[in-house]
């Protein structure tokens, strides 16, 4: 998978990983990926909310220990 921006919000809860997804989101053009890094275990079913909510498609999501990865392609 091609990654055209990377996110690092562990160590932030709900709502800061979304919040500053959204706006790195904003600063790319269709189509490009994001991959973002956290560790609240809440943002997994934050992101599956954010993708419905904002037309964002969420690509895959991983988890690895204590870190969640999301790709999210802007739409």
């Amino acid at each position: 998978m091609n990654i055209d921006k990377e996110l690092d919000t562990r160590g932030l809860n709900c709502p800061l990983p979304i919040l500053r997804t959204k706006k790195s989101l904003s600063d790319m053009t269709t189509g490009q990926v994001l991959k973002v890094t956290a560790t609240d275990p809440g943002s997994v079913k934050d992101f599956q909310a954010f993708a419905r909510q904002t037309g964002n498609e969420l690509l895959s999501s991983e988890s690895a220990g204590n870190e969640f990865i999301f790709y999210m392609k802007k739409k």
